[in-house]
């Protein structure tokens, strides 16, 4: 097994580490305090990623991507971690569901968006439907050539800044091991379609400047030409998609506990108290040692995971792995680096009661903690027959 990196992967990584330093970190604060990123900095932002080359670097070359492999794009999240997710969103990583666009979709959507044109949202939570994606009850009924779209979603991450988002609705039912479940559809939907509104969402402790937004479907008709993949297929194409995101979530964890070690560590080593560093003392050091250990378990972890989908084995168990755990791993370090700060952590002068904050959704959004462990179980049980 070879832990290293190639020397292109090194240079990306510290192509996309010096982005994020020299792009991001300069704007965090005002971020943090307004909750706001003004549209002509998104703007900026996005171009400076276009001009680097990385712009939808997550999609294959044939589109206009970089064609980047998992592992290598795992790396460029990792290190975008470090930077505001509300700055980081305009580097541009659209959705990789938008490789099922055929025909005509591909010009209106897919390239558009690898081109950074158009920037897409994906809608599939709403108020009674979070883990369960097949108990939803945004539906569209058939209507002549068309789709009447009616119902709500809510949590929709930047869909304020979308000029299309990926909705998923309910379109019909079947009745399966587990009782009658919904046969789910995905479909193409354009910021200004009639009955189509993107209203405010919530203002959450975490991630501020990244925004979520409420959608609301009334009687809104959508063409068949605009159904992304088939008919019913829609929680298909879902699965099929969903472990990208679930692998940024463990990469970016890795990134923002990265950047708060690299703040705790000098600190334990400078700050002294009684006469000595505070890292000379057991309660401070090992503290650090179980830090750095979880950090490079929850890297290798997710990086392993990575590598199991480029060599096309399933990877399903892997990445669950690896999203529950940097998930839960991020909580832990930030608590303990602003326990390590002291009464400092906690103040705006550092990032860390941010990151503090921040941290709390990763256990929530892409798959709860709860259903990454179903997915664990469920892997090593099924071929028992439990």
């Amino acid at each position: 097994m070879d832990f290293g990196l190639s020397e292109e992967q090194e240079m990306i990584v510290n192509t996309v580490r010096a982005f994020v330093e020299t792009e991001i970190y300069p704007h965090e604060n005002e971020v943090e305090r307004s909750g706001i990123v003004p549209p002509e900095l998104g703007g900026e932002i996005r171009r400076k990623c276009i001009d680097l080359g990385f712009y939808a670097c997550n999609f294959p070359e044939d589109v206009g991507g970089a064609g980047l492999d998992h592992v290598t794009f795992t790396l460029v999240e990792r290190e975008l971690g470090r930077g505001s997710l509300g700055l980081t969103v305009f580097f541009g990583r659209p959705s990789g569901i938008l490789m099922a666009c055929e025909g005509e979709q591909r010009e209106r959507y897919l390239l558009p968006a690898v081109r950074g044109e158009k920037i897409d949202a994906l809608a599939i939570t709403e108020p009674d439907a979070g883990s369960d994606m097949r108990g939803m009850k945004c539906a569209a009924r058939r209507d002549g050539g068309d789709f009447v779209l009616n119902g709500t979603k809510h949590f929709i991450s930047h869909a304020d800044v979308a000029d299309f988002v990926i909705v998923f609705a309910a379109t019909g039912e079947e009745e399966t091991p587990k009782g009658i479940k919904k046969k789910i559809t995905a479909f193409l939907v354009d910021r200004g379609t009639p009955g189509f509104e993107i209203l405010k969402g919530y203002d959450s402790v975490s991630h501020r400047g990244y925004h979520n937004s409420t959608l609301s479907f009334d009687d809104c008709r959508i063409p068949e030409a605009q159904v992304l993949g088939e008919v019913h297929r829609g929680f298909d194409i879902a699965n099929q998609w969903l472990y990208g995101t679930r692998l940024t979530v463990a990469a970016t964890c890795v990134g923002r506990a990265r950047r708060v070690f690299d703040l705790a560590l000098p600190y334990a080593a400078e700050r002294k108290q009684f006469g000595k560093p505070i890292g000379a003392n057991q309660g401070v050091s090992f503290k650090l040692a179980d830090m750095i250990t979880e950090i490079d378990a929850a890297d290798w972890l997710t990086l392993a995971a990575a590598w199991q989908v480029d060599a096309g084995r399933p990877a399903d168990r892997q990445i669950a792995s690896a999203k529950l755990y940097a998930s839960e791993m991020l909580a832990r370090v930030t608590d303990e680096a602003i326990q390590i700060f002291g009464g400092m952590g906690l103040m705006d002068d550092l990032p860390l009661a941010r990151f503090w904050r921040d941290a709390r959704v990763e256990r929530i959004w892409d798959g709860t903690s709860e259903i990454q462990r179903h997915i664990i179980s469920r892997d090593l049980l099924r071929p028992l027959g439990a």
